[in-house]
């Protein structure tokens, strides 16, 4: 393995687990979003890795797909709400702020994780080039 493959598959890495981060943002931002703009409440959503098996990228991840979930909307009881029902309920969004902040957390570290890689590397190769130099 090259030093250029080393970073391209690293720069994979950083670039889905970006993605990541920027869907569970989303789903943090819009936990008590009861309109959308299809008139339901936010549905939570998450990413869908997949490995990347030929081309120039081979090796690597990219994000296949960001998908909805779709576990039922959270029911809360507040008769006053402007979005609530004839009976006084209304429809959050099916995001648990807990679940999303240790999703962020791993995100967060695959991230690091794979900046971690990339400087080795990096590191190695300016070795290599002092070692030229002597």
């Amino acid at each position: 393995m090259s030093f250029f493959d080393v970073m391209k598959l690293s720069a994979t890495g950083l670039s889905a687990q970006r993605i990541r981060i920027n869907v569970i943002s989303a789903n943090l931002a819009n936990a008590n979003t009861t309109r959308a703009e299809n008139g339901e409440p936010y549905r939570r959503k998450d990413v869908i890795f997949e490995q990347v098996l030929e081309g120039e990228m081979a090796g690597g991840v990219k994000v296949q797909d960001v998908i909805e979930d779709n576990k039922p909307f959270v029911l809360k009881f507040e008769p006053g709400h402007p979005d609530a029902d004839e009976e006084g309920y209304v429809r959050y969004p099916n995001v648990n702020p807990v679940e999303e902040m240790v999703n962020m957390l791993e995100a967060q570290r695959s991230y690091e994780s794979n900046l971690t890689v990339l400087n080795t590397a990096k590191q190695l190769a300016l070795r290599a080039l002092e070692i030229g130099r002597a």
